[in-house]
């Protein structure tokens, strides 16, 4: 069983990371004329790829990217710019003097712009080849478990909602809409912290 301690949230100065990860994602339009025709409700199914960042003391800034399988192979990329607020709260027992706690719940939000393709990104990226970009929020909550002083094994719940245009004039109703998101995903974390 899991036990919240009555320790400080855990604030690095400095963090810089990557991390691979993987797991699933689901999602729905909600609102707006091309609500039916939503990136995340036809870009469901299995989730792979990469996330980069820095945090500064609980700030955080990263750019992921994740692809999308379904049945049919490879059915949409979405790349996402975040800056956001996180804070991670150590549980389990006081670790011995001198050592961090091994074992975090990490629980923060973000403001930031996507885009999505609805297939494999022939690089260079042009805009022809984006079919939905807007502007999304996103709550995140997750345990990370610490190997080392630079690796971690962790799984984080990302729910996120956006407001989201297709490939046209963004200023047209006509191409808007709203959806809701949320992926399950498991990671390993390579990370570089600097003070506590």
């Amino acid at each position: 069983m899991l036990i919240f301690v009555s320790q400080p949230a855990f604030a690095k100065v400095l963090d810089l990371y990557a991390q691979a990860q993987g797991g699933g994602a689901s999602g729905r339009g909600v609102a707006g004329a091309q609500k039916d025709s939503a990136f995340a409700e036809h870009a469901e199914g299995g989730a792979l790829g990469g996330l980069v960042g820095v945090e500064l003391f609980f700030v955080d800034a990263w750019v992921e990217h994740l692809q999308f399988v379904g049945g049919d192979g490879l059915v949409g990329t979405w790349t996402q710019l975040m800056v956001g607020l996180d804070m991670d709260l150590a549980i389990g027992d006081d670790p011995p003097p001198g050592q961090k706690a091994k074992t975090f719940f990490e629980l923060g939000g973000a403001v930031g712009f996507g885009m999505g393709t609805g297939s494999q990104v022939e690089p260079p990226l042009d805009n022809s080849e984006i079919s939905d970009k807007g502007f999304i929020t996103e709550l995140r909550a997750g345990l990370d478990y610490r190997l080392n002083d630079v690796l971690s094994l962790g799984a984080s719940v990302p729910v996120t909602y956006g407001f989201l245009f297709k490939n046209d004039v963004a200023n047209d109703v006509s191409n808007q809409y709203q959806q809701v998101s949320v992926a399950a995903l498991v990671h390993l974390r390579l990370h570089l912290e600097f003070g506590d």
